[in-house]
């Protein structure tokens, strides 16, 4: 096998997307575009990779740093004077380079790979990577000798009539042989209406020296999709997560509406889990078997247990148990662990705080910056008071606790094991173990005062 290198073409602005954001940082699925490209790429053990880059050069640089080397094309003139860049580092290198748009995230390395073989098996000095389309307009259109190789490619303005109806169309992702490719491009002109070099016309440089181009069609034409504004891109997620959402369910992930189901790349399904409609689930969290998620539900970062249950919940960056029931209308925060058997209830909050195995919150609670135990009940309305308007402190329940409704416990306290907390308390002092506590106004009632106050007021 032949040394294989790739130039990704990440230089140009997009000004159609309309945005501040340089185009090929746009997200895909929670991923930008020009990563898509790179992790496709480097999954294929290339000898070099290129990102040739240009305006916003430092921020695709940091989206890729370790994974890419890097060219600047200081000015804007054209493809072939992108690829041209590279020749510092590729030059007289004997091989393969394979060349992609850095707006082209639904690529696949499968394809790529097939395309690269599909090259050095047809001993070409260019392999065109072509797809199908029903409606081939603005497209680059596919001529074909009798062989089979490429005669040329002819853009939708020079095409004839009977090229027009040509339905194999240019996807703008070449494999070139090396040495080939960089002298070639000494000789592209930019005579043209743009004043710039095009990369298809070392295609036509090659043919008349009576080289080899042939071309590599692939079936699906939603992979080589080109993302140049807000429409595109949004055509891009939807094949994107429908990709993935077919992966979870032949993996033996339920989801009940595919649809409206949200999923990012680096999440892990095991089989036997259900996930409700409305649900969004991203970075890299894993979920085990049998749980249910949703519906409307939001999970980030998290790893959660099997049999483990959230109803329209948000979840970021926590561990959670299995068997645990969360929801509905609860928000585990970050750095929280849930262990197995844990109950958070409707309209808790729960952030930076351990629950031990079988520990619940039931309803209308904030537990922060909390050790709680085993088997501790947290009563309806209960607070942890961590913040003092300058630093955050630990309350600690023991196992076995039992805090009644609406107290406060002003941290730094703790709650020793077995304890008990009248329901209403302000606890500000440790509790002892094994002991109940009373922090609140003695009661007192006043008899007739009703009465009495209805005739001071007729006086």
């Amino acid at each position: 096998m032949s040394n294989r290198y790739a130039v990704v073409l990440a230089a140009g602005k997009g000004t159609r997307m309309k945005s501040s954001l340089y185009k090929v940082l746009h997200p895909v699925c929670d991923k930008p575009m020009v990563q898509h490209v790179v992790d496709q790429l480097q999954a294929l053990k290339l000898q070099d990779i290129i990102t040739v880059v240009g305006h916003g050069a430092e921020q695709v640089q940091k989206q890729l740093n370790g994974s890419s080397q890097f060219v600047v094309q200081g000015e804007q003139l054209g493809t072939g004077h992108a690829v041209q860049q590279a020749e510092s580092i590729l030059a007289n290198k004997k091989g393969t380079t394979l060349v992609v748009c850095g707006d082209t995230p639904l690529l696949t390395a499968e394809t790529l790979n097939t395309l690269i073989s599909f090259h050095e098996k047809e001993a070409a000095k260019v392999t065109v990577l072509t797809t199908h389309a029903d409606n081939p307009t603005g497209y680059g259109r596919i001529v074909r000798s009798e062989s089979g190789d490429v005669e040329r490619i002819v853009e939708q303005k020079d095409a004839t009539p009977q090229e027009q109806a040509i339905q194999e169309i240019n996807s703008g992702t070449y494999c070139f042989d090396n040495e080939a490719l960089f002298e070639a491009l000494k000789h592209v002109s930019n005579d043209n209406a743009q004043g710039e070099y095009y990369l298809p016309d070392v295609l036509e440089i090659l043919k008349k020296q009576q080289e080899k181009i042939t071309a590599y069609q692939t079936m699906d034409y939603a992979e080589t999709l080109g993302v140049n504004d807000r429409v595109a891109l949004a055509n891009a997620e939807r094949i994107m997560q429908r990709r993935i959402n077919e992966k979870h369910m032949r993996n033996g992930v339920h989801l009940i509406d595919p649809d409206h189901t949200y999923i990012g790349l680096d999440v892990t399904i095991e089989q036997d889990t259900v996930i409700q409609p409305g649900c969004v689930i991203k970075g890299e969290t894993s979920i085990a078997s049998g749980a249910e998620i949703g519906p409307h539900t939001e999970i980030y970062n998290c790893s959660i247990g099997a049999q483990t249950v959230v109803k329209q919940s948000v979840a970021h960056d926590s561990q959670i148990g299995t068997h645990v029931k969360i929801g509905p209308f609860a928000h585990i925060r970050p750095a929280s662990a849930l262990g197995d058997h844990v109950k958070v209830g409707n309209f808790v909050e729960i952030k930076k705080s351990v629950f031990g195995k079988g520990s619940k919150a039931s309803h209308l609670s904030y537990i922060g910056d909390a050790e709680v135990g085993t088997d501790v009940n947290i009563g309806c309305g209960t607070i942890t008071v961590n913040y003092d308007g300058v630093n955050k402190y630990l309350t600690s329940i023991g196992d076995g606790a039992f805090i009644g409704c609406n107290s406060n416990l002003v941290a730094p306290v703790s709650i020793g094991d077995a304890a008990y907390v009248a329901a209403g308390s302000t606890i500000t002092e440790d509790v002892p173990s094994s002991s109940l506590t009373i922090a609140r106004a003695r009661q007192i009632n006043k008899e007739g005062y009703v009465e009495k106050m209805k005739h001071s007021k007729k006086d």
